[in-house]
C-alpha cells in the first residue's frame, strides 16, 4: 500500500508541476488591466464620413434661345412675299387692346343690344371692354370682322419680313 501511496503522490506532483508550468506570471497584470477598461469603457471612436463632393450650379445659357414648344417662324427664303397695299393705316389711332397680345386677352361674354352685337373682352389687368365689328385688338392689327354667340372673327395683318404684308384668319371662343 506503501506503493500505491507512492504512485499516487508522484502522479499528483507531475499534475501540479504541469500546471505550474501553464501559469502566465503576467496574468495579474491582465485582470487589473480588465478590470479598468470595465470601469471606464471610454468614449467610442467617432465614425469618419465619407467627402462629400462639392456641388458646383451650371449656369443654363439658352434662356434666350426659341422655345422648342412654339412653333418655328418661316424661313425668310421660304416666307410670303405678301402684298405692300395690305400695310396697317400708320396714322391710324391706336386702340387700347392692340397693346396686348391674342393670347392674353380673353372673350368672356357676347352682349346684344338694339340689333348691335358686342364682344366682351377682358384685358389682363382685369378691365373687359365692349368691342364691335370694325375694332381693332392684339398686337397684330387684328380687325374684328364678325361676332358670333361663342366667338369674335378677326382678320389680322402679318408682315411677312421682306416688305409685305399678308392677311391671317384668327378666332377667339369663349371658354365653357
Amino acid at each position: 500500500m506503501r506503493e500505491r501511496r507512492r504512485h499516487w503522490l508522484a502522479a499528483s506532483g507531475a499534475i501540479l508541476l504541469g500546471l505550474a508550468g501553464c501559469a502566465d506570471p503576467q496574468l495579474s497584470s491582465l485582470d487589473r488591466e480588465l478590470a479598468t477598461i470595465r470601469a471606464n469603457p471610454g468614449t467610442p471612436k467617432p465614425l469618419e464620413l465619407p467627402e462629400v463632393p462639392s456641388y458646383e450650379a451650371t449656369p443654363y445659357q439658352q434662356g434666350d434661345r426659341r422655345s422648342p414648344f412654339r412653333p418655328q417662324l418661316p424661313e425668310p427664303e421660304a416666307a410670303p412675299v405678301g402684298d405692300a397695299g395690305l400695310a396697317p393705316d400708320a396714322d391710324r389711332p391706336r386702340e387700347p387692346l392692340e397693346a396686348y397680345p391674342l393670347e392674353e386677352l380673353e372673350l368672356v361674354g357676347v352682349l346684344a343690344m338694339g340689333g348691335q352685337t358686342n364682344a366682351l373682352i377682358q384685358a389682363p389687368d382685369g378691365e373687359v371692354h365692349r368691342l364691335q365689328v370694325g375694332r381693332h385688338m392684339g398686337r397684330d392689327h387684328g380687325r374684328i370682322v364678325s361676332i358670333t354667340g361663342s366667338s369674335v372673327q378677326l382678320v389680322e395683318l402679318v408682315p411677312t419680313g421682306g416688305g409685305g404684308w399678308v392677311e391671317r384668319n384668327t378666332r377667339i371662343a369663349l371658354d365653357n
